[in-house]
């Protein structure tokens, strides 16, 4: 017997996410906190199933673990949460060149490389004469207006990424986005 052994049980006992954690991989986890919660002599599947045979305390015991179950995962999720702020917090005030540099190369290498390439290749092309130029560039412009539009928009998103986590390494917290000022405003209006 193993655990997924007792989930169908338990989901009828009106506790299905311990009961659909009981199935999973989380099954032993799931499975202790339903042992305690049940008194089970042991933390095993066999000693939980001979601790449900009383219907009437194993609905209200499995009910319980539920609720210690679910309070566990958000205790999980606050933990992870927690961590991925300090990671984040801590790439912020990182003072690794690479953090700090390459955004700025991206945008030298962008506007004083690839856009005066192709403008001085555009314009040398049609200075000249040259018409196999000229026809290529006109065949690709709609590629080349969407790889350009592209590379800025990154570009864009960049710049404003990199203010917003300046400005959360200044005040500890991430500044409200545009779309958040502007909900905030629109609620504003709604509330006059």
């Amino acid at each position: 017997m193993d655990w997924s052994d007792l989930a169908g049980k338990v989901i009828g006992l009106g506790a299905p996410i311990l009961g659909g954690a009981l199935g999973g991989p989380l099954g032993a986890a799931a499975g202790t906190i339903l042992a305690d919660a049940l008194g089970a002599a042991e933390h095993t599947p066999e000693a939980v199933h001979a601790a449900l045979a009383d219907p009437n305390a194993a609905a209200e015991a499995a009910q319980r673990a539920e609720s210690q179950w679910l309070t566990a995962l958000a205790e999980i999720g606050k933990a992870q949460v927690a961590e991925v702020g300090a990671t984040q917090r801590a790439e912020i005030a990182s003072e690794d060149p690479l953090q700090r540099w390459w955004r700025p190369l991206y945008a030298l290498e962008l506007s004083l490389l690839e856009c005066p390439a192709f403008a001085v290749t555009l314009l040398h092309a049609i200075w000249i004469g040259h018409e196999a130029g000229i026809n290529g560039f006109a065949n690709l412009s709609a590629l080349l207006m969407t790889y350009f539009a592209a590379r800025f928009g990154v570009l864009g998103v960049y710049v404003t990424g990199r203010t917003r986590e300046k400005q959360a390494g200044a005040t500890g917290e991430l500044p409200p986005s545009l779309i958040g000022e502007l909900l905030k405003a629109i609620g504003k209006n709604k509330k006059k």
